[in-house]
């Protein structure tokens, strides 16, 4: 009888050991893995480490644990949609670094934890749709720099981090409709920068205010800066929020054309009587628990803010000189005024000092024949 080398067996083992699992279908030619629909409460077991697309949608799967997917490394597209999921481990989505395309759309997701998608650099497509989340960290705006979508519609967001929106600088499109956005001093960040955005040629659904009651239903892109008047009392906050805001663009520009443009050549446009304000909380006060109240301050660089208070005490110089020259106009219009006053009044007392000599002269003219005719 002949014995088989036990290597020559390792090849066979290693294919039994990562075969299909038996809930999910699977087609080794495009290593797509389909477990849609099945029943199930957990990630599948044994998946072979070459799958590129996991579909998972329309199951039980109430939770992730730490390194859920640490089986299949090279996966690409991961839809979790329509499950019950309620927590995932901030370590779930360790290992997967090429991961393009990521759907948590419907589910009962409270928050995420910001060190979740912190190795992932290559997502383009973030679907969290449908879920409860209160707000995102800022600190997640790293993973999210190459993201072209994403969808955030029908949350319970009131606000978003302005550290987050900047980051992201190749979106194409964002959903943000059926959230219950508060529109006050804490919304302008999202204001302004859906402004750039949509002039940049993005697509974006809707942001309709909930709150404050006087702007419910109305769309945050047509209320004008005027109606944030609570706002008045932090307007320097939003100054320099505006001001680090627009030195990011010039920045992102430099760096996509390539070329150094000095910041003395970008034009500052700030809105009058309006600020970035510290009250209400993220949620309207609701609980989410892991969102700070007020945005994190930004770290500012040193050369920037220079150029900032530059061309504030610039603007300021600039208007106590016109404001010197326009109080100068208005004592020289004085003076003359009352130059051109005197001078009419001693024209007319001349004049009537000119009128009663002639008429003396007139009377003594009219007196000297008759004296003669006496004599």
């Amino acid at each position: 009888m002949r014995v088989v080398p036990v290597c020559a067996l390792l090849p066979l083992l290693l294919t039994l050991s990562h075969a299909c699992p038996k809930e999910c279908t699977c087609n080794s030619n495009t290593k797509v893995v389909d477990c849609r629909g099945r029943g199930l409460y957990d990630i599948p077991r044994r998946l072979h480490p070459d799958t590129q697309e996991l579909y998972l949608q329309d199951n039980r799967i109430r939770g992730l644990g730490s390194m859920a997917f640490r089986d299949i490394p090279l996966v690409r597209i991961l839809d979790l949609s329509n499950n019950s999921i309620t927590s995932i481990s901030p370590t779930a989505l360790l290992g997967l670094r090429t991961l393009q395309r990521l759907s948590l759309a419907h589910n009962s997701l409270r928050e995420l934890d910001k060190r979740l998608l912190g190795p992932i650099r290559s997502l383009s497509h973030l679907d969290l749709s449908h879920n409860s989340l209160w707000g995102l960290h800022g600190a997640m705006g790293e993973s999210l720099r190459n993201l072209s979508h994403l969808g955030l519609a029908h949350n319970r967001l009131t606000r978003l981090d302005r550290s987050l929106l900047e980051n992201l600088g190749h979106l194409d499109s964002l959903t943000l409709r059926g959230n219950p956005w508060r529109c006050d001093c804490q919304l302008i960040g999202l204001k302004l920068w859906l402004e750039t955005y949509l002039f940049k040629g993005g697509v974006v659904d809707e942001v309709l205010c909930s709150q404050p009651a006087e702007m419910r239903d109305r769309d945050l892109q047509k209320i004008p800066y005027q109606l944030f008047h609570a706002c008045m009392t932090t307007s320097y906050h939003y100054l320099f929020a505006n001001i680090h805001h627009l030195e990011s663009e010039r920045l992102l520009r430099g760096h996509t054309h390539g070329n150094h443009v000095h910041p003395s050549s970008h034009t500052l446009h700030v809105p009058m009587a309006i600020g970035e304000g510290f009250g209400g909380g993220v949620g309207g006060g609701g609980g989410g628990g892991s969102m700070p109240e007020c945005e994190p301050k930004q770290k500012q660089r040193p050369v920037n803010l220079r150029h900032a208070i530059a061309t504030v005490i610039i603007t300021g110089v600039v208007c106590g000189i016109v404001c010197l020259m326009m109080l100068a106009a208005a004592v020289y219009g004085c003076a003359y005024a009352a130059i051109m006053a005197k001078y009419q009044r001693e024209l007319k007392k001349n004049e009537e000092l000119a009128a009663a000599q002639g008429a003396d002269h007139a009377t003594a003219d009219e007196k000297e024949p008759l004296e003669n005719a006496i004599a």
